[in-house]
């Protein structure tokens, strides 16, 4: 019998669970490009401090023009990871974070390629069905030559992603086949009466369980892991 679907983060069927995401997997969350009149939206109206908001004020200072709030870059992290990753991942929830660091200002215009990387992973104690995977993101400006030129933003933090389920075979129901063609009198035979072929035959009449009866082996993850 097959579980009910498992959702991703955004709730359609899972296709990742929490045995995909292995210690050195590298997942790329593909490259954002920053809006100006976003982020200048978003500092406007959650962190309106003059060197994110006035561009008067912040070309005269050392910053040489409007930065980005750090909050802006890490929601633009978080929604390059969602549309990658969670979005197919059976995640769960976080619990939070463990460092996030703004390591280079970010400006209008400026491409970011973003990635994240798996630390560590282990089954939840407290949370049973579930496992505890550590991750990294990072966030890389992009140079002319679209190579890396700096990275920007750096944080760790812990996510909840639950197991793959396993699929189960329904135990047989007594009485649903009916006796063997030659009779009860010769199928009692054969279960405990010596075999005419011999003690060899026999044995191998009684060998191990049926491959059908085996649960079948958990697909592989579909991420490729990096080296």
């Amino acid at each position: 019998m097959t579980p009910p679907a498992i959702r991703s983060g955004t709730g359609a069927p899972a296709e990742l669970f929490f045995e995909d995401l292995v210690p050195g997997l590298t997942v790329d969350l593909g490259t954002v490009t920053v809006d100006g009149d976003e982020m200048l939206a978003f500092a406007r109206r959650f962190d309106p401090q003059w060197y994110h908001v006035d561009p008067q004020l912040a070309e005269a200072s050392r910053h040489g023009g409007v930065i980005a709030s750090g909050f802006y870059t890490v929601s633009l992290f978080m929604r390059a990871y969602v549309d990658h990753l969670l979005s197919r991942a059976a995640a769960d929830a976080s619990p939070g974070l463990e460092e996030l660091r703004w390591l280079a200002p970010v400006r209008a215009g400026d491409r970011l390629a973003v990635r994240v990387d798996v630390m560590g992973a282990r089954p939840s104690d407290a949370r049973p069905g579930l496992g505890t995977v550590i991750l990294t993101g990072t966030m890389l400006r992009l140079g002319p030559d679209n190579r890396p030129d700096q990275e920007v933003l750096r944080t760790r933090f812990r996510g909840w992603f639950a197991l793959r389920p396993v699929e189960t075979n329904p135990e047989a129901t007594p009485g649903e086949s009916g006796p063997p063609e030659n009779g009860p009198a010769e199928a009692g035979a054969a279960e405990v009466g010596p075999s005419e072929s011999g003690p060899a035959e026999a044995a191998s009449s009684k060998g191990g369980p049926s491959e059908a009866g085996r649960p079948s082996a958990a697909a592989g993850p579909v991420v490729e892991q990096r080296a």
